[in-house]
Protein backbone atom coordinates (compact mmCIF):
# COMPACT_ATOMS: atom_id res chain seq x y z
CA UNK A 1 0.00 0.00 0.00
CA UNK A 2 1.55 3.61 -0.54
CA UNK A 3 0.56 4.90 3.25
CA UNK A 4 3.98 1.97 3.84
CA UNK A 5 5.71 4.06 1.50
CA UNK A 6 5.36 7.32 3.47
CA UNK A 7 4.61 6.28 7.32
CA UNK A 8 6.43 3.47 9.16
CA UNK A 9 5.87 2.35 12.59
CA UNK A 10 8.29 -0.25 12.95
CA UNK A 11 11.81 -0.38 14.17
CA UNK A 12 14.39 0.15 11.18
CA UNK A 13 17.36 -2.38 11.07
CA UNK A 14 20.24 -1.28 13.42
CA UNK A 15 22.94 -2.05 10.69
CA UNK A 16 21.32 -1.23 7.51
CA UNK A 17 20.15 2.34 8.65
CA UNK A 18 22.17 3.07 11.82
CA UNK A 19 21.43 6.35 12.36
CA UNK A 20 17.05 6.00 11.48
CA UNK A 21 17.48 3.32 14.39
CA UNK A 22 18.98 6.20 16.78
CA UNK A 23 16.84 8.59 15.99
CA UNK A 24 13.85 6.09 16.39
CA UNK A 25 14.70 5.12 19.50
CA UNK A 26 14.40 8.30 20.79
CA UNK A 27 12.55 10.35 19.57
CA UNK A 28 9.51 7.94 18.20
CA UNK A 29 8.98 5.35 21.20
CA UNK A 30 5.92 5.54 23.46
CA UNK A 31 6.65 4.58 26.94
CA UNK A 32 7.45 2.95 28.97
CA UNK A 33 3.79 2.88 30.72
CA UNK A 34 1.45 0.13 31.92
CA UNK A 35 2.69 -2.36 34.00
CA UNK A 36 6.34 -1.16 33.18
CA UNK A 37 5.81 2.45 34.75
CA UNK A 38 2.56 3.04 36.17
CA UNK A 39 3.31 6.72 36.96
CA UNK A 40 3.44 7.16 33.48
CA UNK A 41 1.99 10.72 32.26
CA UNK A 42 -0.20 8.66 29.90
CA UNK A 43 -1.93 6.07 32.07
CA UNK A 44 -5.75 7.53 32.91
CA UNK A 45 -7.49 4.51 34.95
CA UNK A 46 -4.72 2.19 34.87
CA UNK A 47 -4.77 2.11 31.00
CA UNK A 48 -2.90 3.70 28.66
CA UNK A 49 -4.84 6.61 27.28
CA UNK A 50 -3.10 6.87 23.73
CA UNK A 51 -3.78 2.69 23.61
CA UNK A 52 -0.23 1.68 23.59
CA UNK A 53 0.91 -0.93 22.85
CA UNK A 54 -0.67 -1.80 19.67
CA UNK A 55 -1.73 -5.02 17.86
CA UNK A 56 0.74 -6.35 15.59
CA UNK A 57 -0.24 -6.09 11.94
CA UNK A 58 0.91 -7.89 9.16
CA UNK A 59 -0.64 -4.75 6.47
CA UNK A 60 -1.90 -1.25 6.67
CA UNK A 61 -5.95 -1.68 6.66
CA UNK A 62 -8.37 1.41 7.13
CA UNK A 63 -11.01 0.82 9.33
CA UNK A 64 -14.67 2.15 8.83
CA UNK A 65 -14.31 5.28 10.59
CA UNK A 66 -11.51 6.16 8.16
CA UNK A 67 -8.62 5.60 10.64
CA UNK A 68 -5.67 3.47 8.99
CA UNK A 69 -4.04 0.77 11.07
CA UNK A 70 -0.18 0.40 10.29
CA UNK A 71 1.59 -2.38 9.34
CA UNK A 72 3.22 -3.48 12.29
CA UNK A 73 5.14 -6.71 11.56
CA UNK A 74 6.31 -8.56 14.21
CA UNK A 75 9.66 -9.80 13.39
CA UNK A 76 11.53 -9.71 16.44
CA UNK A 77 13.33 -6.36 16.25
CA UNK A 78 13.35 -4.54 19.48
CA UNK A 79 14.70 -1.26 21.54
CA UNK A 80 15.63 -2.09 25.22
CA UNK A 81 14.26 0.70 27.40
CA UNK A 82 12.29 -1.91 29.24
CA UNK A 83 12.08 -3.75 25.88
CA UNK A 84 9.88 -2.30 23.61
CA UNK A 85 9.09 -3.43 20.20
CA UNK A 86 6.91 -2.18 17.14
CA UNK A 87 4.05 -1.88 19.50
CA UNK A 88 5.16 0.84 20.88
CA UNK A 89 6.01 2.90 17.95
CA UNK A 90 4.81 5.97 16.71
CA UNK A 91 3.62 6.75 13.31
CA UNK A 92 6.85 8.94 11.31
CA UNK A 93 8.76 9.28 8.32
CA UNK A 94 12.00 8.58 7.88
CA UNK A 95 12.98 11.39 5.97
CA UNK A 96 11.56 14.27 7.99
CA UNK A 97 12.92 12.11 11.01
CA UNK A 98 16.37 12.25 9.62
CA UNK A 99 16.57 15.70 8.52
CA UNK A 100 15.28 17.38 11.79
CA UNK A 101 16.28 14.85 14.26
CA UNK A 102 13.35 15.32 16.92
CA UNK A 103 9.48 14.09 17.41
CA UNK A 104 7.12 14.05 14.75
CA UNK A 105 4.48 12.19 14.52
CA UNK A 106 2.99 12.02 11.01
CA UNK A 107 -0.12 10.16 10.28
CA UNK A 108 -2.79 9.21 7.38
CA UNK A 109 -6.50 11.08 7.58
CA UNK A 110 -8.90 11.35 4.89
CA UNK A 111 -11.75 12.85 6.86
CA UNK A 112 -13.13 16.10 6.27
CA UNK A 113 -13.03 17.29 9.66
CA UNK A 114 -9.40 17.27 9.18
CA UNK A 115 -9.85 20.87 7.72
CA UNK A 116 -11.51 22.11 10.95
CA UNK A 117 -8.41 20.69 12.56
CA UNK A 118 -6.50 22.40 10.51
CA UNK A 119 -8.02 25.62 10.63
CA UNK A 120 -8.23 25.43 14.61
CA UNK A 121 -4.64 25.39 14.91
CA UNK A 122 -4.33 28.35 12.39
CA UNK A 123 -6.85 30.69 14.49
CA UNK A 124 -5.94 28.85 18.15
CA UNK A 125 -4.51 32.56 19.23
CA UNK A 126 -1.68 34.71 19.46
CA UNK A 127 1.55 33.49 21.16
CA UNK A 128 1.74 34.55 24.98
CA UNK A 129 4.98 35.54 27.09
CA UNK A 130 5.26 36.94 31.16
CA UNK A 131 7.91 39.26 32.04
CA UNK A 132 8.12 40.50 35.39
CA UNK A 133 10.99 43.03 36.82
CA UNK A 134 11.95 42.85 40.53
CA UNK A 135 13.91 44.41 42.51
CA UNK A 136 16.54 42.85 44.79
CA UNK A 137 17.24 42.86 48.51
CA UNK A 138 20.92 44.94 49.74
CA UNK A 139 21.73 40.79 49.74
CA UNK A 140 20.88 40.09 45.90
CA UNK A 141 17.94 37.85 46.62
CA UNK A 142 14.66 38.40 45.01
CA UNK A 143 11.27 39.59 47.08
CA UNK A 144 9.02 37.22 46.49
CA UNK A 145 5.83 39.13 45.21
CA UNK A 146 2.14 38.22 45.61
CA UNK A 147 0.85 36.97 41.83
CA UNK A 148 -2.02 38.50 40.83
CA UNK A 149 -3.25 35.64 38.28
CA UNK A 150 -5.95 38.13 36.96
CA UNK A 151 -3.26 40.98 35.97
CA UNK A 152 -1.24 38.28 34.47
CA UNK A 153 -4.12 37.05 32.29
CA UNK A 154 -4.62 40.15 30.63
CA UNK A 155 -0.85 41.67 30.83
CA UNK A 156 0.44 38.43 28.93
CA UNK A 157 -1.12 39.02 25.35
CA UNK A 158 2.36 39.22 22.61
CA UNK A 159 2.09 40.47 19.49
CA UNK A 160 4.98 39.80 17.20
CA UNK A 161 6.72 42.31 15.03
CA UNK A 162 5.11 41.25 11.77
CA UNK A 163 1.75 41.01 13.45
CA UNK A 164 2.49 44.44 14.26
CA UNK A 165 3.93 45.79 11.39
CA UNK A 166 0.80 44.04 9.38
CA UNK A 167 -1.86 45.95 11.72
CA UNK A 168 -0.16 49.72 11.99
CA UNK A 169 -0.32 49.68 7.80
CA UNK A 170 -3.89 48.62 8.55
CA UNK A 171 -3.94 45.22 5.94
CA UNK A 172 -6.82 42.91 5.80
CA UNK A 173 -6.63 40.15 8.33
CA UNK A 174 -8.62 38.15 6.75
CA UNK A 175 -10.79 37.66 3.42
CA UNK A 176 -14.38 36.90 2.57
CA UNK A 177 -16.00 36.14 -0.59
CA UNK A 178 -19.86 36.38 -1.09
CA UNK A 179 -22.05 35.18 1.78
CA UNK A 180 -23.84 32.30 1.42
CA UNK A 181 -27.08 31.75 2.61
CA UNK A 182 -29.04 28.86 3.58
CA UNK A 183 -32.88 29.29 2.28
CA UNK A 184 -35.50 27.49 3.78
CA UNK A 185 -39.21 26.14 2.32
CA UNK A 186 -42.17 24.00 3.54
CA UNK A 187 -45.26 22.76 2.33
CA UNK A 188 -48.53 24.65 3.32
CA UNK A 189 -49.31 25.22 6.87
CA UNK A 190 -46.32 23.33 7.26
CA UNK A 191 -43.35 25.93 8.60
CA UNK A 192 -41.97 25.63 11.41
CA UNK A 193 -42.96 27.36 14.95
CA UNK A 194 -40.53 28.13 17.87
CA UNK A 195 -41.43 29.08 21.44
CA UNK A 196 -40.14 28.49 24.88
CA UNK A 197 -41.14 25.59 27.15
CA UNK A 198 -43.22 27.90 28.97
CA UNK A 199 -44.71 29.43 26.48
CA UNK A 200 -48.61 29.42 26.27
CA UNK A 201 -49.39 27.36 22.95
CA UNK A 202 -52.74 29.37 22.10
CA UNK A 203 -51.02 32.55 22.59
CA UNK A 204 -48.57 31.49 20.14
CA UNK A 205 -51.22 30.30 17.53
CA UNK A 206 -53.06 33.46 17.96
CA UNK A 207 -50.07 35.50 16.86
CA UNK A 208 -50.80 36.59 12.94
CA UNK A 209 -46.50 36.25 12.47
CA UNK A 210 -46.98 32.35 12.98
CA UNK A 211 -47.88 31.98 9.52
CA UNK A 212 -45.33 33.72 8.21
CA UNK A 213 -42.38 32.55 7.04
CA UNK A 214 -39.03 33.13 4.72
CA UNK A 215 -40.50 31.77 2.25
CA UNK A 216 -44.25 32.78 2.55
CA UNK A 217 -42.80 36.53 2.97
CA UNK A 218 -41.04 35.45 -0.99
CA UNK A 219 -44.48 34.74 -2.41
CA UNK A 220 -45.86 38.17 -1.01
CA UNK A 221 -43.01 40.36 -2.07
CA UNK A 222 -43.42 38.80 -5.19
CA UNK A 223 -47.09 40.43 -5.31
CA UNK A 224 -45.14 43.63 -4.53
CA UNK A 225 -42.24 43.98 -6.68
CA UNK A 226 -42.67 43.23 -10.21
CA UNK A 227 -39.11 43.14 -11.19
CA UNK A 228 -38.94 40.01 -8.16
CA UNK A 229 -40.50 37.46 -10.36
CA UNK A 230 -37.97 36.82 -12.86
CA UNK A 231 -36.21 35.23 -10.22
CA UNK A 232 -36.11 32.02 -8.81
CA UNK A 233 -36.14 31.54 -5.15
CA UNK A 234 -31.89 31.24 -5.01
CA UNK A 235 -31.43 34.03 -7.20
CA UNK A 236 -33.79 36.21 -5.17
CA UNK A 237 -31.05 37.05 -2.67
CA UNK A 238 -28.88 38.83 -4.60
CA UNK A 239 -31.79 41.72 -4.92
CA UNK A 240 -33.35 41.62 -1.66
CA UNK A 241 -32.00 40.73 1.97
CA UNK A 242 -34.79 38.86 4.46
CA UNK A 243 -35.53 41.24 8.14
CA UNK A 244 -35.85 38.21 10.73
CA UNK A 245 -37.68 40.82 13.00
CA UNK A 246 -40.15 42.23 10.38
CA UNK A 247 -40.23 38.73 8.76
CA UNK A 248 -40.49 40.29 4.94
CA UNK A 249 -38.27 40.85 2.36
CA UNK A 250 -36.68 44.32 1.48
CA UNK A 251 -34.57 45.33 -1.99
CA UNK A 252 -30.78 45.23 -1.14
CA UNK A 253 -28.81 48.25 -1.00
CA UNK A 254 -25.34 47.25 -0.85
CA UNK A 255 -23.40 43.84 -0.93
CA UNK A 256 -23.96 40.56 -2.80
CA UNK A 257 -25.55 36.92 -1.45
CA UNK A 258 -25.68 33.58 -2.62
CA UNK A 259 -28.82 31.43 -1.79
CA UNK A 260 -28.25 27.78 -1.42
CA UNK A 261 -31.52 26.01 -0.88
CA UNK A 262 -31.47 23.05 1.91
CA UNK A 263 -30.60 20.01 0.34
CA UNK A 264 -33.29 16.53 0.79
CA UNK A 265 -33.58 12.89 -0.61
CA UNK A 266 -35.68 11.46 -2.26
CA UNK A 267 -37.24 9.72 0.72
CA UNK A 268 -39.14 13.08 2.02
CA UNK A 269 -40.97 12.88 -1.15
CA UNK A 270 -43.80 16.39 -2.15
CA UNK A 271 -40.87 18.52 0.14
CA UNK A 272 -37.79 17.35 -2.01
CA UNK A 273 -39.89 17.79 -5.19
CA UNK A 274 -41.00 20.75 -4.31
CA UNK A 275 -37.32 21.98 -4.06
CA UNK A 276 -36.96 21.20 -7.60
CA UNK A 277 -39.48 22.96 -8.69
CA UNK A 278 -37.89 26.14 -6.71
CA UNK A 279 -35.32 25.85 -9.04
CA UNK A 280 -36.84 26.63 -12.33
CA UNK A 281 -39.93 28.45 -10.81
CA UNK A 282 -39.42 32.31 -10.99
CA UNK A 283 -41.89 34.86 -9.10
CA UNK A 284 -44.41 32.27 -7.47
CA UNK A 285 -47.41 34.31 -5.69
CA UNK A 286 -48.57 30.85 -4.07
CA UNK A 287 -48.07 27.07 -4.19
CA UNK A 288 -50.41 26.74 -6.79
CA UNK A 289 -48.24 28.55 -9.12
CA UNK A 290 -45.27 26.40 -8.45
CA UNK A 291 -47.34 23.54 -9.72
CA UNK A 292 -48.32 24.86 -12.80
CA UNK A 293 -45.71 24.09 -15.51
CA UNK A 294 -46.89 25.80 -19.08
CA UNK A 295 -50.31 26.72 -18.26
CA UNK A 296 -51.35 23.70 -16.77
CA UNK A 297 -51.95 22.90 -12.90
CA UNK A 298 -51.05 19.60 -11.69
CA UNK A 299 -52.64 18.05 -8.33
CA UNK A 300 -49.04 17.32 -6.32
CA UNK A 301 -45.01 18.86 -7.07
CA UNK A 302 -44.29 15.44 -8.16
CA UNK A 303 -46.50 15.71 -10.98
CA UNK A 304 -45.04 19.23 -11.67
CA UNK A 305 -41.72 17.53 -11.72
CA UNK A 306 -42.58 15.27 -13.91
CA UNK A 307 -43.79 17.52 -16.43
CA UNK A 308 -40.88 19.67 -16.44
CA UNK A 309 -38.89 16.54 -17.13
CA UNK A 310 -37.18 16.12 -14.14
CA UNK A 311 -37.78 13.10 -12.89
CA UNK A 312 -36.81 11.21 -16.88
CA UNK A 313 -34.26 8.97 -16.20
CA UNK A 314 -34.33 9.10 -12.71
CA UNK A 315 -32.84 12.02 -12.79
CA UNK A 316 -34.29 12.97 -9.07
CA UNK A 317 -32.18 10.42 -7.70
CA UNK A 318 -28.86 10.69 -9.70
CA UNK A 319 -29.32 14.60 -8.91
CA UNK A 320 -29.31 13.68 -5.19
CA UNK A 321 -26.50 11.82 -4.86
CA UNK A 322 -24.35 14.12 -7.09
CA UNK A 323 -25.06 17.16 -5.29
CA UNK A 324 -24.81 14.75 -1.80
CA UNK A 325 -21.28 13.89 -2.23
CA UNK A 326 -20.27 17.31 -2.40
CA UNK A 327 -20.49 17.36 1.71
CA UNK A 328 -21.62 13.94 2.54
CA UNK A 329 -18.82 11.22 4.26
CA UNK A 330 -18.42 7.51 2.98
CA UNK A 331 -20.83 6.19 5.28
CA UNK A 332 -23.84 8.63 4.53
CA UNK A 333 -23.29 8.58 0.62
CA UNK A 334 -23.52 4.21 1.20
CA UNK A 335 -26.55 4.51 3.29
CA UNK A 336 -28.06 6.89 0.16
CA UNK A 337 -26.87 4.38 -2.22
CA UNK A 338 -29.24 1.93 -1.07
CA UNK A 339 -31.93 3.39 -2.68
CA UNK A 340 -31.19 1.05 -5.35
CA UNK A 341 -32.78 -1.55 -3.88
CA UNK A 342 -36.18 0.50 -3.53
CA UNK A 343 -38.79 -0.20 -6.87
CA UNK A 344 -39.29 3.44 -7.55
CA UNK A 345 -36.07 3.31 -9.34
CA UNK A 346 -36.92 2.53 -13.03
CA UNK A 347 -33.47 2.48 -14.41
CA UNK A 348 -30.96 1.56 -11.85
CA UNK A 349 -28.27 0.00 -14.58
CA UNK A 350 -28.36 3.98 -15.68
CA UNK A 351 -28.45 5.30 -12.15
CA UNK A 352 -25.15 3.08 -11.21
CA UNK A 353 -23.25 4.11 -14.67
CA UNK A 354 -23.93 7.76 -13.86
CA UNK A 355 -23.18 7.84 -9.78
CA UNK A 356 -20.58 5.03 -9.63
CA UNK A 357 -18.02 7.48 -8.89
Amino acid sequence: MDINKVILVEIPCAKEDPELYAYVKEHMLHGPCRISKISSPCMKNGSCSRFYAKKFENTTTIVEDGFPHYRRRNNGVSIVKIALDNCFVMSYNPTILLKYHAHVNVEWFNRSNSIKYLFKYINKGYDRIIVAIVSNDKDGCSRELPTDEIKQYIDCRYISPCETCWRIFSFLIHGRNSIVEQLFFHLPIEQSVYFKDDDDIDEIMAKPTVKESMFTSWMECNKKYSNARDLTYPQFVTRCVYNKNQRCWKPRKKGNTIGRLMWLPPATGELCYLRRMLEIVKGPMSYVDMRTVENITYPTFREACEASRFLADDIEYVEAIKEAKEWGLGNFLRRLFVILMSNSIQKPDDLWKKTWE
